[in-house]
């Protein structure tokens, strides 16, 4: 059945027809002539044929969203963001992970531009970033999420990631702790980089130097934080308080506390944990005071946002954005504690 033999059923044109089957053209319609034209399509079992449309229409009215890991809250809340901006304008989402691999991630990516979307948007899993420059130069609409890579110019959105671990290691230094660590991160990335900062910047306003086995790098993940914790815990004197890079490295810290009977018998632990992110269960990790809050789904709704508006620049060169100008947006994050093990 094409659209013509509905037209037919409906009593109306064709070009009335397609208006109901285009997202951003349906509130052209009457509701009325909406219902007529889809019960002629229910009595047809009529399809939209939307190989033939984007070839028509140049567009695919998708976004591919490429993520290092799809089992991480984090990325799944911004996805939520996203997704919601997306839906809202009649885009679908094509959501794929590149197993924190940057060879993958070009395999990703280039698959993805083979299928015609209509823009990407990426979570970076490495600091390469030349395969993503070449995409955009060659017309192609790309955010970057979360992550900025050195030496490109793509948009990008982020959290301020510095000001959070900056105003953490502040909120320990004023309970009075001077031994504080700085736990997981894999420096290659601009968020761990960014809130090692932070934590650097804080500790040289009050004054501290910190000793060389205090900066504990290396991954991301919760065997991260477990193994950090081992090796922090051999030192003679090791720190009283630590800040967390992100809340896996947190929830494999809290492991490796608990593994070694740090609280036995329930009690209070002494030492303390500031955690960059937050989520449900945070209130149950028993030596965490303060946390770090990203906003997740802002993250993902500025930066579907944003890659709508690119791809209606693309399509209308004198198209003026509403949205900021700067090609970094950064988020604030919200500072919580007190109720965490204080």
């Amino acid at each position: 059945m094409t659209i013509k033999d509905v037209a037919v059923i409906a009593g109306v044109s064709t070009a009335t027809v397609s208006r109901v089957f285009a997202p951003d053209k349906s509130d052209l319609v009457t509701e009325k002539t909406r219902s007529q034209v889809m019960a002629a399509a229910r009595k047809l079992s009529y399809r939209t044929n939307y190989a033939a449309r984007s070839l028509r229409r140049q567009s695919t009215m998708t976004i591919a969203v490429v993520f290092p890991e799809l089992a991480n809250d984090f990325f799944m809340d911004v996805a939520e963001g996203i997704e919601k901006e997306l839906q809202a304008e009649g885009y679908t989402m094509l959501l794929s992970s590149s197993n924190n691999s940057v060879e993958e991630e070009k395999k990703r990516i280039s698959m993805m531009a083979d299928r015609m979307v209509d823009g990407i948007l990426i979570i970076p899993a490495g600091s390469q970033g030349g395969h993503l420059q070449y995409l955009s130069d060659q017309g192609m609409p790309m955010v970057l999420v979360d992550r900025i890579i050195e030496g490109t110019n793509l948009d990008v959105v982020t959290s301020d990631n510095e000001e959070g671990t900056f105003s953490l290691t502040k909120a320990l230094i004023a309970d009075g702790f001077r031994r504080i660590a700085f736990v997981g991160g894999e420096i290659t990335l601009s968020s761990a980089r960014e809130r090692l900062s932070g934590y650097a910047r804080a500790l040289a306003e009050a004054g501290i130097k910190p000793e060389p086995s205090w900066i504990c790098l290396g991954g991301m993940e919760v065997d991260s934080g477990y193994q950090q914790m081992e090796a922090l815990f051999k030192n003679d004197n090791p720190p009283e308080a630590m800040v967390a890079v992100n809340l896996l490295v947190h929830l494999g810290m809290e492991r490796y506390l608990l593994d070694m009977n740090y609280a036995a018998n329930g009690s209070k632990p002494s030492l303390v944990i500031a955690g960059f992110d937050e989520s449900l269960y945070t209130p149950f990790l028993p030596a965490c005071r303060y946390t770090a809050s990203q906003d997740a789904v802002g993250i993902g709704s500025k930066a579907g946002r944003r890659i709508i508006e690119k791809i209606r620049k693309k399509k209308d060169s004198n198209f003026e954005s509403e949205e900021t100008g700067e090609r970094i947006i950064r988020l604030p994050v919200i500072i919580s504690g007190g109720k965490h093990g204080k």
